[in-house]
């Protein structure tokens, strides 16, 4: 039998050991109102701390993290949109541009690609490369490629653009379905990703890329969970749903500091946070 916050006295090892990972448990909640907080702050992230919270503290498994980590920072980042979008600070068409082809691949990505990736992937010796070793590695180079982002200075004379909103459709369409297919992979939003190339491919102010950005994660990630739904991966809807609204209590409190906190310092603090994480789970899932 499993240990569930419910059922500590019928578990079948030790009570203490249930109750162990019951505290995990709840600090596990704790730091999802961290990852809304993050959200809030700086507009990327999330996701970037959704997965190592429910693989390493909550004990989910890294692959069906990945799903729960979809259904959370884009649940989470509707809400951002949302109130961007009342603000006027969401370009619908480009969402539209930029969402379509990152939300198939997602999808299909989900759904056909992630299913069919075998268990073991490789033997050497002692060591072995397992589907969720490979997929934690993977969602490691992305915390590392997302905190370079974030370390690196902004180069504000070309966020902040004053023309009208002109379209690359050729690399918007590509650098949207590579997202997705990144997304569908890791549960990653991709909020890092994608803001640089609203501001590069669009031209439009960083303001706008980040409302605009807010609302192509939620519909990507919360369709992308819709695979999830359909391959029959088993979910447990207690823990998620309490995650998830304590991550969207944490936006809140997020945009609320955001007005106090210097943006850009704290978001190179933030990367230097996930650089160091991107470098420990690398380490931890190869050498340990």
């Amino acid at each position: 039998m499993q240990c569930t916050l419910g059922n500590c006295n019928s578990f079948a090892n030790s009570t203490e050991l249930c109750y162990i990972y019951t505290r995990m448990i709840t600090v596990g909640y704790i730091l999802a109102i961290l990852v809304g907080v993050t959200l809030g702050l700086v507009g990327s992230g999330g996701s970037i701390l959704t997965v190592p919270i429910l693989v390493y503290i909550m004990g989910v498994d890294p692959v069906l993290a990945t799903a729960y980590s979809l259904f959370i920072v884009g649940t989470t980042s509707l809400v951002g949109g949302v109130q961007s979008a009342l603000l006027g600070k969401v370009d619908l068409r480009t969402a539209a541009i930029f969402g379509l082809p990152s939300i198939v691949a997602v999808y299909l990505t989900r759904l056909y690609i992630l299913p069919v990736i075998p268990e073991t992937l490789l033997r050497f010796g002692y060591f072995e490369l397992t589907k969720p070793v490979l997929l934690m590695a993977l969602f490691a180079v992305v915390m590392v490629a997302s905190s370079l982002s974030m370390i690196r200075p902004a180069k504000t004379a070309s966020n902040e653009q004053s023309g009208t909103v002109r379209y690359n459709y050729p690399m918007i369409f590509l650098e949207g379905s590579l997202v997705g297919m990144l997304t569908g992979l890791v549960g990653a939003g991709g909020g890092f990703l994608i803001v640089p190339a609203l501001v590069l491919f669009s031209r439009m102010s960083m303001k706008l890329a980040v409302g605009t950005s807010l609302v192509i994660i939620a519909a990507k990630s919360l369709i992308g969970f819709t695979g999830d739904l359909r391959s029959g991966e088993p979910i447990d809807w207690n823990l998620l749903l309490i995650f998830t609204a304590l991550s969207v209590v944490g936006i809140f409190l997020g945009i609320l500091l955001a007005k106090r906190i210097p943006g850009e310092r704290l978001k190179k603090l933030f990367g230097w946070f996930v650089l160091i994480m991107g470098i420990y789970i690398l380490v931890k899932e190869f050498f340990f």
